[in-house]
């Protein structure tokens, strides 16, 4: 059941089912390089990564990261949408599609209809996103939906300083 859809595209929720999508898309190379490497390996790890990340968020939040597929077939070709961290103020849009789908305007139309659905539907007043500083082409995606750097940030002790951009409506 699509949450929405845009002219190319339907977004969803995550399932249990879709682990091995989720299974190829975290070992990209790109995926370890600019988000991080998560540590699933097996179509079991993809599970519990779906478990406790997407699944958990759905339901404490009543949203998360969801799954982007193409019309009409429903082809996964990446993820979308929006994150609750708790050591981020507000909401940010996460986003991560398979290379072969990369430089399509895929993320873009993905990323517009979600930050729509957080204002219109969630009724969130701000997003904001997080990126490596050298994810020059996450960047300049964050930029052209709006949202402006703001600062260095640290999701966690130890960890290196990513960007913040914030978009408030």
């Amino acid at each position: 059941m699509s949450i929405f859809e845009t002219e190319r595209l339907h977004v969803r929720r995550l399932t249990l089912d879709d682990a091995t999508f989720i299974l190829a898309l975290l070992n990209d190379p790109a995926f370890l390089k600019y988000i991080g490497d998560r540590g699933v390996r097996t179509p079991g790890d993809a599970q519990a990564y779906l478990l406790n990340g997407p699944l958990a968020s759905y339901a404490k939040h009543g949203f998360g990261l969801l799954l982007v597929t193409l019309k009409p077939d429903d082809i996964p070709i990446g993820i979308c949408g929006l994150l609750k961290r708790d050591v981020l103020a507000d909401v940010d849009v996460g986003f991560a599609f398979l290379p072969e789908y990369v430089g399509q305007g895929y993320a873009f139309e993905a990323a517009t209809a979600t930050l729509a659905y957080g204002r219109e539907v969630l009724g969130l007043k701000r997003i904001v996103a997080v990126t490596s500083p050298n994810n020059t082409n996450s960047i300049r995606l964050l930029e052209k939906l709006g949202l402006r750097y703001e600062k260095m940030v640290q999701l966690s002790p130890g960890a290196p300083e990513i960007k913040l951009l914030g978009l408030n409506f």
